[in-house]
């Protein structure tokens, strides 16, 4: 997966600039978390945002011609922030879910990937009952992995919840957990780094589909934002028919995340 840089982005709260001259003045304001979730976001130490969706913000600002920035919100706080009218959009990679919907309203979908467990190599893994009795499991907190975890396993095996993917990274590296439940794409970008290589730590494979899963990953807004609802779905279809969301899934990922239709 290839790494992509701007120079575009300013540092702090990063700009983004829509390039048609008649640019509206509004500011959209995108919400990702401050937590580190590569390949789809991730910000540098200088302030620039990079990754998947950071990339994919910016071509949406240029096709809706305005002015947007990205305001770092810690994950479990994205909705709050959202109906506290902090933020006008989130767009981290928040899969669509039934309970989700009770409070907020989605784009259409933008990416979809499966959830997956990865552990080391010498740990047998079967997500069943049988299987995971008695593991112990990390999870990042508010994620859809962990309320399937909380729902099919939580007296059967050891859950440990964390706050951010980055903990629950570095537990398993560390030995502290035997296996975890994540995003699949998520999981593939950290197997390729040096302290999952030197740890021995594999993909163990897909969980099987549940409607905890939800249907893909789309932008949430408010429910009365109707008219920005519709800018932004318009948008995200114009970008899922374009070469630029293939060039963009190129430059991170090594299978097609496009939403199923």
């Amino acid at each position: 997966m290839k790494k992509t840089r701007w120079t575009g982005w300013m540092a702090g709260a990063a700009m983004l600039v829509a390039g048609a001259a008649g640019a509206q003045a509004e500011t959209l304001r995108f919400a990702i978390a401050a937590e580190p979730y590569p390949p789809f976001s991730q910000k540098q130490p200088d302030g620039r945002w990079t990754g998947f969706e950071p990339d994919l913000i910016q071509v949406l600002c240029t096709q809706m011609q305005t002015r947007c920035e990205i305001e770092e919100v810690a994950w479990d706080g994205l909705i709050p922030a959202l109906m506290a009218k902090k933020v006008d959009i989130i767009f981290n990679s928040m899969s669509v879910t039934e309970e989700r919907e009770r409070q907020i309203a989605f784009s259409r979908a933008y990416y979809d990937t499966p959830v997956a467990v990865a552990a080391p190599q010498a740990v047998d893994v079967a997500i069943t009952p049988e299987g995971l009795k008695g593991k112990v499991v990390g999870v990042q907190l508010s994620t859809v992995s962990s309320n399937y975890l909380k729902k099919y396993y939580e007296h059967i095996a050891d859950l440990r919840y964390y706050d951010t993917q980055d903990s629950v990274n570095a537990d398993l590296v560390a030995g502290r957990i035997d296996l975890m439940m994540a995003d699949g794409i998520a999981i593939s970008a950290f197997l390729k780094s040096p302290d999952a290589q030197a740890s021995g730590i594999e993909y163990k494979g897909e969980v099987p589909h549940d409607p905890l899963f939800g249907r893909g990953v789309a932008a949430g807004l408010r429910k009365d934002d109707q008219a920005l609802k519709a800018r932004l779905d318009e948008a995200i279809g114009t970008l899922l028919a374009s070469e630029d969301y293939k060039v963009i899934s190129a430059r991170y990922f090594d299978v097609s995340v496009a939403p199923r239709q």
